[in-house]
């Protein structure tokens, strides 16, 4: 079974500020990039998919450098064809949603400081990371709603995406039960990042 991603092109953007994550991005047409800054319906059409392709691109990659993404199957258009993550055809619980409270979860932050640390490295940040971007799948924690995966480096808004990521994982384990400081974590992943 797979799962099926698609992006809507009307007027309700789910990145009502996206500029923040695609700043360091280039579109290859002028007349798309005019379109999607006049948002026609071809602009937001075509915006659509480009969300679509960036979140493909980004799989693939974070695929190969090991970190826990579902695997990217196929894109077309504004639908993104990719792993689906659960038993059967029930799907894994956002991490948000589950009772894990305290030691539980030490292996789900150990997990995503590794998954962190791996993203890092190869001067990348989710941008968005939450515990509602999360999956606990079983023992594993796996990453989801990758489109707006930051360069930390050529986006100017790059480290204080990253330090968001930090400061929202963080707060929410230590409101869990689970001691996790923030500026730790973004200490380690700026002594990593890949300059």
């Amino acid at each position: 079974m797979l799962a099926a991603k698609r992006y809507r092109a009307g007027e309700r953007s789910d990145f009502h500020r996206s500029t923040i994550y695609t700043e360091g991005r280039s579109t290859r047409r002028s007349r798309d990039a005019r379109a999607m800054a006049r948002r026609t319906g071809y602009g937001r059409s075509f915006a659509a998919s480009q969300w679509a392709s960036a979140e493909f691109d980004a799989l693939c990659r974070l695929v190969e450098l090991g970190v826990p993404v579902p695997y990217p199957v196929q894109v077309l258009g504004t639908e993104l064809l990719m792993e689906f993550v659960g038993t059967g055809r029930v799907a894994a619980p956002r991490l948000a949603e589950t009772r894990l409270r305290g030691p539980e979860l030490r292996p789900m932050l150990e997990q995503l400081t590794d998954a962190m640390h791996r993203l890092a490295g190869a001067g990348l940040a989710h941008g968005d990371l939450s515990p509602y971007n999360l999956l606990v799948d079983g023992d594993r924690l796996v990453i989801i709603d990758l489109p707006q995966l930051v360069d930390v480096i050529s986006n100017p808004s790059g480290m204080d995406l990253l330090h968001r990521d930090c400061v929202n994982v963080c707060t929410w384990f230590t409101r869990h039960g689970l001691e996790c400081d923030a500026e730790e974590l973004f200490a380690e992943l700026v002594g990593v990042l890949a300059w």
